[in-house]
């Protein structure tokens, strides 16, 4: 009897850091050394490159020596990403989003059916948007009861869920903030710019789900679940809408909840714009004030809030953790004197081309690795030390290239296999994945090639993300 051959899998996260803090290093002996030369205030000037003549290699145990300077040099990263993931944590736990979503839905339920899709999409593109995380795969069930209410096959219910709540997740003016801070950018900053943009992919989002619904409710047969059993007829018989959609009185005390949460945001994102010298010491205040202020409103007792606010903390200590990580890979890079070398070698055939150009390849090359590294923090953390430089060779904007850095994150996590968040909602919805990779394969081409003309827009235009 033959062995069964064991699929392939992703190893876990930390060895992939370790895997790249060794390549890092085994580079410093092989990429010759090199330098761009800066001017008075310390800018690279992207046109001026020199090899050094000899390497300046970092060996491993040199690598790991250098893992205290680089925990110390991301310190303030770190720690705003956890006590950032603290506060959501303590808000989820109140319950206001869970009964925000139970009681739009159940007050949506006898609209008419592209009132009621639209609306749903809506509230789940702000709900990843603002408050993304897997958790929000809870929601799909609420999508198969629409889908089979209305006599649309599950697609539909992935469309309304899912895939909304992930194009919020990816374009939300609230989820960017670490690479911002990665990048040297004042975290929410161009936050108005960047909802506009989300709320011009929603549209784009709800456009596509409305088409196919009337392309399948003209002919079942065009459904991508005809040929696995789905039938229009048979849809809604078995349904049950008491067992998901739970009528919810919105009290105030989870209204208050939801307005300081979003409030945060805005609050933040004003001092910025109002010139505050002091962002992440600001920060880090308005989310402790935000975790108590939602504690207090929400109900809990003191020991509640607290273990709250602890499991928030510690549910993000390994992702600061690689942040860091990414932080000694950065100084690996930068001692060896190879980061320049490699930034000089991906940037000479960019350089010929207009800056706009450039700013869109970035987007491409993104959207490219994001599927095989779905968690968006992790995958800043290793880019942007590459990015990051590239960017300044380049003469780019900051906030631009962390805008073009966005647009690649934010689309091929509906294509990717590796993303629990997707695959767990294939699963939960019983739509294969290949039938869903092939349904919202075209559409992630065209929202790439959108987000690829917003980005040369923003480059050609000059926008510099003051707002």
């Amino acid at each position: 009897m033959k062995e069964k051959k064991k699929a392939f899998k992703m190893p876990h996260l930390l060895w992939i850091m370790f895997g790249i803090i060794l390549v890092s290093c085994l580079a410093t002996y092989l990429i010759p050394a090199g330098q761009f030369i800066t001017n008075e205030a310390g800018e690279i000037i992207g046109t001026d490159f020199q090899y050094l003549g000899h390497q300046t290699p970092v060996s491993p145990w040199a690598a790991l020596m250098l893992m205290k300077s680089g925990l110390e040099g991301a310190a303030t990263i770190m720690f705003v990403v956890m006590i950032s993931g603290a506060t959501i944590s303590v808000v989820l736990d109140t319950g206001a989003m869970d009964d925000l979503m139970n009681w739009a839905v159940y007050k949506l339920k006898d609209k008419g059916m592209n009132l009621l899709i639209a609306l749903m999409m809506i509230l789940m593109a702000y709900l990843g948007g603002f408050g993304g995380t897997d958790a929000l795969i809870a929601v799909v069930p609420i999508g198969i009861l629409f889908s089979k209410k209305l006599k649309l096959d599950p697609i539909c219910a992935l469309g309304v869920t899912t895939f909304a709540a992930l194009i919020g997740f990816g374009t939300g003016p609230a989820q960017q903030a670490t690479t911002q801070m990665l990048m040297g950018v004042t975290p929410y900053s161009a936050f108005f710019t960047r909802l506009v943009i989300m709320n011009f992919f929603l549209a784009v989002a709800i456009v596509m789900v409305l088409r196919y619904v009337k392309k399948i409710r003209k002919d079942p047969a065009a459904s991508m679940m005809y040929g696995e059993g789905w039938n229009p007829d048979q849809a809604g018989a078995d349904v049950d809408e008491s067992q998901v959609i739970k009528k919810v009185d919105m009290s105030w005390r989870k209204i208050v909840v939801i307005i300081i949460f979003l409030l945060q945001y805005l609050i933040i994102a004003l001092y910025s714009l109002l010139g505050g010298s002091q962002t992440f010491d600001f920060m880090i205040a308005v989310m402790l004030v935000t975790m108590i202020l939602v504690g207090i409103v929400g109900g809990m007792s003191a020991e509640e809030l607290g273990q709250s606010f602890a499991k928030g903390l510690a549910s993000m200590a390994f992702v600061a953790f690689v942040i860091g990580l990414a932080k000694v890979i950065s100084l690996i890079l930068g001692n060896g004197n190879v980061i320049h070398t490699i930034v000089y070698v991906l940037t000479m055939p960019l350089m010929a081309l207009p800056k706009s150009v450039s700013s869109i390849g970035l987007t491409i090359i993104v959207s490219i690795i994001n599927p095989l590294i779905p968690s968006a923090t992790s995958k800043a953390a290793i880019l942007v030390p590459i990015m990051k430089p590239v960017a300044e060779a380049l003469g780019m904007q900051p906030n631009l290239a962390v805008v073009a850095y966005q647009m690649g994150d934010s689309f091929t996590n509906l294509l990717s296999p590796l993303l629990g968040w997707m695959v767990g909602s294939c699963a939960m919805a019983e739509v294969p994945f290949a039938k869903w990779f092939k349904w919202v394969f075209p559409k992630v081409l065209l929202l790439i090639l959108l987000a690829c003309v917003i980005v040369f827009i923003l480059t050609v235009t000059g926008w510099t993300g003051v707002v």
